[in-house]
């Protein structure tokens, strides 16, 4: 079957990256990055439903995940290199373009590939992480934190406050997620709650807790199968362990060199082309239905069309349906030159 999920490599003299795939080869060409901490398996959901329409569909494991390259310095988690990254990945399928499409930190890598090579990029997919075209950098997302909800003195970082965890308690924080992986994968994947609507996420005391779980171990808490199921908590558990988390969680110590990078996008970090943001309803951390968090997007992307999607943040896997049949629908409308053409029945 043509939409059947198969293994591959890609192996060049600077990086190897592991990827699924799913579709048959001639369709056009869709490219998903997944964020943190996940895999190319985040996009299961998503891989045969559209490679069944007629799509090339491709998930890399993104730079320290799963098959692909891990490297030993923060640095070599910048942003600038996971985009050369994506660059060689398209390369090798012989495209000269494709639509990318994002979650969590692949967002910033797929809104970096569109800002800095438009050439390659037919349209952009966004779930949750808005485009901010002075960079994803700690300064400038603090910048549109809501303090009707997290008042300054209290929360001066808002609900991005875990990130200068990070920065300030690095070792702890890596050594923390090492010691229980299928405890930390359990407590994050997890669906998001209208209850939870307007009240403080649990990232913005990160620092004054003493970490994540309150400095504590992994609670002990029921799997949510709504968003992953037995097999997905043990693929996930399995590549983190092998791995470990120092290069997942160095995607978040280079705020500084990720923001120089975005200095250098082509048009001022204007991009043309169609895109498609997908705001999470319940989505805490990465929270842009009422906060102003998605306006840079708004006034960069003359070409956006937005829908919200009654979500926590791991929004492809808790509500696959109504975002296949966003992207489908946005595909067919914005982008109907790339729809496929009606195949053979007979294959």
């Amino acid at each position: 079957m043509r939409n059947a999920i198969t293994e591959h490599t890609l192996k060049t003299a600077r990086h190897t990256t592991g990827y699924l795939q799913a579709g048959p080869e001639e369709g056009p060409l869709l490219i998903f990055c997944h964020g943190w901490p996940e895999l190319s398996r985040s996009w299961r959901h998503q891989l045969p439903t559209l490679a069944a329409l007629g799509f090339r569909c491709i998930a890399p494991d993104m730079r320290g995940y799963g098959r692909s390259s891990v490297y030993g310095e923060h640095s070599d988690y910048r942003q600038e290199l996971i985009v050369a990254d994506m660059l060689e990945l398209v390369e090798s399928t012989g495209r000269d373009t494709a639509v990318w499409i994002g979650h969590d930190w692949g967002s910033p890598v797929v809104w970096n590939v569109a800002a800095h090579h438009p050439e390659v990029v037919a349209g952009i997919v966004s779930l949750c992480v808005p485009y901010l075209p002075q960079g994803f950098t700690l300064d400038g997302l603090v910048d549109y934190v809501d303090r009707t909800i997290y008042p300054e003195d209290k929360y001066p970082a808002g609900q991005w406050d875990y990130q200068y965890f990070y920065e300030e308690s690095f070792e702890s924080a890596s050594e923390a997620f090492d010691a229980d992986v299928a405890g930390v994968v359990k407590a994050l994947f997890r669906r998001g709650r209208a209850d939870q609507v307007g009240a403080p996420a649990p990232t913005a005391t990160t620092r004054r807790d003493g970490g994540w779980f309150r400095g504590g171990p992994v609670p002990d808490i029921p799997q949510d199968f709504d968003v992953i199921t037995e097999q997905d908590l043990a693929a996930y558990t399995a590549a983190l362990q092998r791995n470990g988390f120092f290069g997942p969680d160095s995607w978040y110590m280079n705020h500084s060199a990720n923001g120089d990078y975005s200095k250098k996008a082509k048009h001022g970090g204007r991009l043309e082309m169609p895109v498609l943001f997908l705001h999470g309803r319940y989505d805490q951390t990465c929270e842009t239905v009422n906060s102003t968090l998605a306006d840079p997007m708004r006034g960069a992307c003359p070409n956006l069309t937005e829908a919200i999607v009654d979500s926590g943040h791991w929004m492809a896997q808790e509500q696959p349906v109504a975002v296949n049949a966003a992207v489908a629908k946005w595909l067919a409308t914005e982008l109907s030159s790339m729809w496929p053409a009606p195949s053979d029945p007979a294959q």
